[in-house]
């Protein structure tokens, strides 16, 4: 009998061999079906992401499975983990992140100027092969497992990770919002010359996927000149609730929860979560790979995945980046950022299924 069965115990301590959250049980037998994507080849500041799946997946065996907040959130019973959650790790992409890792960085040195370089554009050509293998990679899995009907979860890794699974869940349900959470707009073309870079992300799904009908992005605090017009030239395909905004909202003691709620109004039926760890202050994750002062506290972001979760929209499938485990204070020690990202992980896993059962 698996033991998310009858036979589980959520209280007791998480075998060693257990799977993520504690769990062990065979594939096909998870509604969830997470696969770590340790890629960061293209981090244009602070790399280790890419150690993030592993660290997340270490630290989830220390998560309590049981969530009264969860409770209230969409049709969830505060017991995610009665779904089946099931973990693997592309071991070609981890191959894939050290061939790549090697040839970007030179090229990330020296901020990308490389014209007349032959080397270093054979490298970056390189590169940009690597990103699209990685994205077809992940599209292929995730279209997979939601033609199987499950919830698919992407852990990363830098930002870059999510796209091919956004082109999977964008193809599948032929309309697609995504609610986006990152200090940064990610609307960046060919950040450093990477066609696909995690700073291009979302100028990537806007170009690439044009069934991604609009991009809610929530804790914008970093962001370029040209991606403001980018925002301001979308015609609404891009709302963006920007930091000091929501700290002023806080401050003024306006309703957050309205706010939220209003927001995520706005996107379609079919919504795709995509979390970046930096769109909380960086206090919860001093490791990220390219920290931003200001942003969401952690009762605000869970705030709004309690919004998303009751908005009536469907959760079809989600990610969660830009971890870095960064050096743990003793070797057999999860780290701070681990530790948040995979409670935050839970969480997401929880608004996303509470959701989709409210659809059922």
């Amino acid at each position: 009998m698996p033991k998310n069965s009858n036979s589980f115990d959520p209280d007791a301590p998480a075998d060693a061999d257990a799977g993520i959250f504690g769990l062990t049980l065979p594939p096909g037998e998870a509604r969830v079906q997470l696969l770590g994507v340790p890629f960061d080849a293209t981090t244009s500041y602070r790399q280790g992401t890419a150690h993030g799946p592993r660290a997340i997946f270490a630290a989830s065996h220390q998560v309590d499975l049981f969530d009264p907040q969860q409770a209230t959130w969409g049709d969830g019973d505060g017991r995610p983990w009665k779904a089946g959650l099931f973990y693997e790790e592309d071991q070609e992409i981890a191959r894939w992140n050290g061939e790549a890792g090697e040839l970007s960085e030179p090229i990330i040195a020296c901020g990308g100027q490389i014209t007349g370089n032959s080397e270093l554009e054979a490298a970056l050509e390189r590169v940009n092969e690597i990103g699209a293998l990685v994205n077809e990679r992940v599209r292929a899995w995730t279209a997979a497992k939601l033609s199987d009907g499950a919830l698919p979860v992407l852990v990363g890794g830098d930002h870059s990770i999510p796209f091919g699974g956004i082109q999977a869940a964008a193809q599948a349900a032929g309309s697609l919002g995504i609610l986006h959470f990152d200090a940064h707009a990610d609307l960046r073309p060919a950040y450093e010359g990477f066609r696909w870079s995690h700073a291009s992300i979302m100028w990537n799904v806007l170009k690439e996927i044009p069934q991604v009908e609009r991009i809610v992005s929530v804790g914008l605090r970093d962001i370029g000149e040209g991606e403001s017009r980018a925002i301001e030239r979308s015609e609404g395909r891009i709302q963006a609730t920007f930091a000091h905004e929501w700290a002023r909202a806080r401050a003024k003691g306006q309703d957050l929860e309205q706010l939220a709620a209003k927001a995520i109004d706005a996107l379609p039926q079919n919504v795709w979560l995509s979390i970046d760890i930096d769109g909380l202050d960086p206090s919860w994750c001093p490791n990220t790979g390219t920290p931003v002062p200001g942003g969401l506290t952690w009762d605000e972001l869970l705030l709004w995945l309690g919004c998303l979760a009751n908005s009536g929209k469907r959760v079809v499938g989600l990610d969660l980046s830009e971890v870095n485990p960064g050096p743990a204070t003793l070797a057999d020690q999860d780290s701070w950022d681990a530790i948040v990202g995979a409670r935050l992980l839970y969480k997401a896993i929880g608004a996303a299924l509470g959701s989709v059962k409210r659809q059922d």
